[in-house]
């Protein structure tokens, strides 16, 4: 019978759409990554997307006392926070190290501290050489002066997961002396990442059967790929607050992601939370450019690849009612479908290509452009919309989409100690232009004569270069071909993606500019 009560009280929770807080954490455990620092700017960036633009309830920035330009973040993000009265949901990692942590917090202008106890009898032990009682008479000390100084507190109990499993008489333990205290929030985390959702439940219906009116939030860690799964299993066992990171930085696996957790929330427990989902994808991509940790095409909701349709059957379901639609349309997320191109794409992928292109072939036209990209297809060759007008023209031999920029010529300099110079000579409608400069790279260099020439002759801007990839084949041999995508952003917008292909680097990102140039004179054209 008791069985029953609980299910019916979790359904009535989701039908009432329970408000779950969401706490990101990849300025703080996300910087964890292996390779990842950020600058303090580079934290300031974050933190404004994350609270302003995205609108999460709370941020962790960053662990109290580990180095000076740690603080001047900290501080930029204060200092921020305040001016648009968002400091409360700034909070930084301290530790039980007397008045230390609690002096770091308040100095850099801090109102929160996340206090790291330690959540399993091993760790307080073998860890801190302490036993129980010394440990909560430590921790007791911390939060009493935290509470004088004005200064709140959340508190982690760090290994909970194993606590629970070896010794969860010590978590109560710890739970009981602490319970009464001036703490907001406990915060319990799946430190080793060793949990499964069924020792969530578990666990999370004894600490909120024991502590029914504490607020419990939790931490996943994504060691056997459980974090997003773990993450609902404690929300649906009564969790008020999840941490998540932005692309699920995190230290080894990583923890649970930001924009995962959200869909499934909203989508699968009909839970109501404060993101801006039209803005997942702009935090996903700023802290990719800063981490330097790039997001997989096919990761869910932020990869390149996931509004796209490859199989033709697809495409021509999606004309036809919808039919390979779901409740995850690119559009919620600032995004749209696209329609791969590839050996399996079929007439119907090439049809809604051309079309969102304007271009209006035969049937026995388009059957002819398909078999060319078959045959790309077969060869590995990556097709794009952005290459479907130049294939039109090989196919079929228009004249209408006849290259308008031209490359006369150019030369590129790199000499020891000096700046980089480029040479340039192009061809655009008819008219030749020649310009120069130099720049912190020979592919710099030739990107700003060409801007030149767009600025001095045309009075027209130059597409912002947004992102810039290259590939090569495994092996490490110097004279394989070198694949440069470059990612442009137009004056309306438009985001525009081109490739180039060559043995030298630069030479193939020149090809990729000057597809792109002939892309938006065809489109002014």
């Amino acid at each position: 019978m008791g069985k029953r009560v609980i299910v019916r009280q979790e359904r009535k929770d989701m039908q009432e759409q329970r408000y779950i807080e969401i706490m990101d954490s990849t300025l703080r455990d996300g910087e964890q990554t292996s390779g990842v620092s950020f600058l303090p700017h580079e934290k300031l960036m974050i933190a404004r997307m994350l609270l302003r633009d995205l609108n999460v309830d709370r941020i962790e920035v960053a662990s109290a006392r580990v180095s000076e330009g740690e603080k001047e973040a900290v501080k930029m993000i204060c200092r921020y926070a305040r001016q648009i009265d968002a400091l409360e949901r700034v909070e930084v990692l301290g530790f039980v190290d007397g008045h230390a942590s609690v002096d770091w917090v308040k100095e850099a202008g801090g109102h929160t501290l996340n206090l790291l106890a330690k959540g399993s009898l091993r760790h307080c032990r073998e860890q801190l050489g302490k036993e129980p009682e010394e440990h909560i008479a430590d921790i007791r000390k911390v939060i009493d002066y935290a509470h004088r100084q004005g200064i709140g507190i959340n508190i982690y109990l760090e290994d909970w997961s194993s606590g629970m499993k070896e010794s969860p008489e010590y978590v109560f333990q710890l739970m009981d002396a602490l319970i009464d205290l001036p703490v907001r929030r406990f915060m319990l985390p799946d430190t080793l990442g060793i949990m499964n959702p069924l020792q969530v439940i578990e666990y999370f219906r004894k600490m909120l059967k024991r502590y029914p009116d504490a607020h419990f939030d939790y931490h996943a860690h994504n060691d056997y790929d459980l974090a997003v799964s773990n993450t609902l299993a404690a929300v649906l066992s009564g969790a008020r607050g999840v941490h998540v990171t932005v692309n699920g930085l995190g230290e080894r696996c990583g923890n649970a992601p930001l924009s995962s957790v959200q869909v499934i929330l909203k989508d699968q427990f009909n839970a109501r939370t404060s993101i801006v989902e039209n803005k997942l994808n702009d935090i996903s991509r700023l802290v990719e450019s800063y981490s330097g940790i790039a997001i997989a095409p096919n990761q869910p909701i932020i990869g390149d690849n996931v509004f796209t349709q490859v199989a033709g059957v697809h495409a021509d379901g999606d004309s036809k009612g919808g039919l390979y639609h779901n409740p995850l349309a690119p559009e919620r997320f600032g995004r749209k479908r696209e329609y791969a191109m590839g050996k399996t794409s079929g007439k119907a992928n090439i049809a809604r290509n051309l079309q969102e292109l304007g271009l209006e072939l035969t049937p026995e036209q388009t059957q002819r452009v398909t078999r060319r990209i078959t045959e790309l297809g077969d060869r590995k060759e990556v097709v794009t919309q952005d290459d479907l007008p130049f294939i039109v023209s090989d196919v079929l031999k228009h004249d209408v989409t006849e290259d308008k920029v031209k490359l006369v010529s150019y030369q590129v300099s790199l000499a020891y100690g000096l700046k980089p110079l480029a040479n340039v000579k192009v061809e655009i409608d008819g008219f030749q232009y020649e310009s120069h400069s130099s720049g912190d790279g020979q592919y710099d260099a030739f990107v700003k004569a060409m801007r030149k020439i767009y600025r001095e002759y045309l009075d027209r801007t130059f597409p912002i270069l947004e992102n810039y990839a290259v590939s090569i084949p495994p092996g490490g041999r110097t004279d394989a071909l070198v694949q440069t995508v470059i990612t442009w952003r137009r004056d309306d917008g438009r985001i525009l993606r081109t490739r180039g292909l060559d043995a030298d680097q630069t030479e193939a990102a020149i090809k990729a500019t000057i597809k792109m140039l002939n892309i938006v004179e065809q489109d002014k054209g």
